[in-house]
């Protein structure tokens, strides 16, 4: 979509709460997966590696809900608001034109 087409539907907010979503799946994908690797590893000097990029990818978890919590795109913490917020998502996807 073209950005002036964007701005003019409200539609370049929704991509970027689309782009953190995705971004906080990752880094929730990754957390178990430093998390499973850590607990497989087999020297020391390995795990500690891997528990340092753990620590990383956990930290960069909590930047991203911050940054999606402060634009108002996720309520983790309130199962109604996320819910209608999701509800109002999926009414946009809908309206989108094919």
């Amino acid at each position: 979509m073209n950005t002036i087409l964007e701005h003019l539907t409200g539609m370049h907010v929704m991509t970027d709460q689309v782009i953190a979503m995705d971004l906080l799946i990752s880094a929730k994908s990754g957390v178990r997966n430093y998390a499973a690797a850590v607990t497989e590893v087999g020297t020391p000097e390995v795990k500690a590696v891997l528990m340092k990029h753990l620590d990383e990818v956990i930290d960069m978890h909590e930047q991203i809900t911050m940054y999606l919590m402060e634009k108002g795109f996720y309520h983790p913490w309130n199962p109604q608001e996320q819910l209608q917020l999701d509800l109002q998502n999926m009414q946009t996807a809908l309206s989108l034109p094919s």
